[in-house]
């Protein structure tokens, strides 16, 4: 089992903004999960990546008024299971359709579709904004056929709800070697049968093409550096759909989007954070 760096990051004063925008600044720099309060933030790096220096450039650079004040420890390896039972991971209802739940969790509601996920640290249990809203999503649109990509996977959720709403197949990729063994073990909790799961970054796209749907939840940045790689394996008239930014981030990553032929379609908001559907013009 891997050991973590626990950093506690308190507040003064503190609101949900702050914390939100905290937690995107650490995704970048390879902090993996977060748990946010009323006085600020836990987060969680494994022990080998937590570089002191970086977090303390976070913690100079950040752009709200507020003291930040940190302290961190090391988590050994554990039984995460047990650990999201205790303190974080609560069965969560999406618009009365989907319910997510662990198999730890009792008196399940009874929805549609009804996802297992055991996050085991890995990002995505559908607590986060920028989940709830690509979940939205699928569980409006019209999977049945179509050929889809699932852009760092993290606990599998997206694949696993794309494979139980008819799609034809599914390229779920995750770059994390703990995060795509988590994955995995989600597909086969869920007993999907349509989802191919790849370990490693955006050079696997290199190898997938004529995709229908192609979803992206991860940071601006990464989105940005990597969406001509995305396009490069869309079919015609084929939909995009990201969301791991804020919404005042969209201008930014539609610069790049027109240059690799993507379009606007909408955009959709939770508690500030986006999710941005393109449409391929080719």
């Amino acid at each position: 089992m891997n050991d973590y760096s626990e950093v506690r990051l308190s507040l003064d004063p503190c609101n949900e903004t702050m914390t939100d925008i905290l937690a995107a600044m650490l995704s970048e720099i390879g902090y993996e999960s977060f748990v946010p309060d009323n006085e600020g933030l836990t987060a969680y790096i494994r022990k080998e990546d937590f570089d002191a220096l970086a977090l303390d450039q976070i913690i100079e650079n950040f752009p709200m008024e507020t003291t930040v004040t940190e302290t961190h420890t090391v988590v050994e390896g554990q039984d995460w299971n047990e650990e999201w039972e205790k303190n974080y991971f609560k069965p969560i209802v999406i618009d009365d359709l989907c319910v997510i739940h662990s198999t730890f969790h009792k008196d399940i509601p009874s929805c549609t579709y009804d996802i297992v996920i055991d996050p085991k640290m890995a990002f995505g249990t559908g607590h986060h904004a920028t989940t709830t809203l690509i979940l939205r999503r699928l569980l409006n649109l019209d999977l049945t056929g179509r050929k889809v990509v699932d852009m760092g996977t993290g606990t599998g959720i997206l694949a696993i709800l794309c494979d139980m709403r008819g799609a034809a197949c599914v390229d779920a990729v995750e770059i994390d070697e703990f995060a795509c063994e988590n994955a995995r073990e989600n597909l086969r909790i869920n007993g999907t049968a349509n989802v191919t799961l790849h370990h490693g970054d955006a050079s696997v796209l290199s190898r997938i093409r004529d995709v229908d749907l192609f979803l992206a939840n991860i940071n601006r940045n990464i989105i940005i550096a990597d969406l001509a790689a995305y396009a490069d394996t869309l079919s015609p008239g084929a939909e995009v759909i990201l969301s791991g930014f804020y919404e005042e981030d969209i201008p930014v990553i539609m610069k790049t989007a027109e240059v690799v032929g993507l379009s606007y379609g909408d955009h959709t908001v939770l508690d500030r954070w986006a999710s941005l559907r393109l449409v391929n013009r080719q």
